[in-house]
Order: C-alpha cells, then sequence, then structure tokens
C-alpha cells in the first residue's frame, strides 16, 4: 500500500503507536508537533532535508505558533523519550540507545527514521 493512498487517521494512528512505544510523553506539545512532522515526512520526504526552512514553518503555522517553538518543543520530547523512553525500541529503530552511551539523535534523524520505518512498513503491508 502506497504511504499516499493510505488515510490520514490510520496513518496518525500507527505513528502515534510508534511514538508511545518509543516513550514520548502524550502530554508534551512537542508530541503533537513530532507526529504532524513525522506524517508530513512520510508524505514527502523532501521536507526531512529542509526541516527549518520548510517543516518547522509548516508545522507552526498549523498550530498557530513559531519554528523556533516547533522545533524546541520537538527536540525537548525527543530528549525526554530518549532518557525515559523504551531502550529496546530505540536500539531495534536507531541502532542504538542512551543505555549504549550514545547521544541521543538530532530532530531531523529521528523525524527521518521514524518516517521511513512508517513507509516501509506500510510498504511491506501491501505486499503481503
Amino acid at each position: 500500500m502506497e504511504i499516499a493512498a493510505v488515510k490520514d487517521y490510520e496513518l496518525e494512528r500507527y505513528i502515534t503507536n510508534i511514538m508511545l512505544d518509543v516513550g514520548v510523553p502524550a502530554h508534551l506539545k512537542g508530541y503533537h508537533y513530532l507526529r504532524d512532522a513525522i506524517l508530513l515526512s512520510g508524505r514527502d520526504m523532501e521536507v526531512v532535508s529542509s526541516v527549518t526552512k520548510l517543516l518547522y514553518p509548516t508545522i507552526a503555522k498549523r498550530f498557530k505558533t513559531t519554528d523556533q517553538k516547533v522545533e524546541r518543543a520537538i527536540r525537548n520530547a525527543i530528549e525526554v523519550s530518549w532518557v525515559r523512553g523504551n531502550a529496546d525500541t530505540f536500539e531495534e529503530m536507531f541502532g542504538y540507545s542512551a543505555v549504549s552511551g550514545k547521544t541521543r539523535p538530532t530532530n531531523s534523524e529521528y523525524i527521518a527514521r521514524v518516517a521511513d520505518k512508517v513507509r516501509l512498513d506500510f510498504k511491506c503491508m501491501d505486499e503481503l
């Protein structure tokens, strides 16, 4: 199933499950910004190569805030999940975790990796 053909709510639900499994707390503003960033990136991977010029401003406009606040909130959500989240899921998804002593992934690395996982998982579902 091509990701463009998937309904937004199905994709959002799938991304939400991944984020909760990784340990992003749902009460943070960054959680909602991050989910939108992954959704937008999953549909068009070009936005990941231009997070500051394209992705953050798009999300900021949608939530009526600034790009700087979006970037900071996403960074905070990733940091919290990195410290408190499921290390096994991080190991599986990124190949490393806080337990292995590595620093957390950058916002764009995190968004790109999760978006890529979503795209690949939906392609695999199509092949079944």
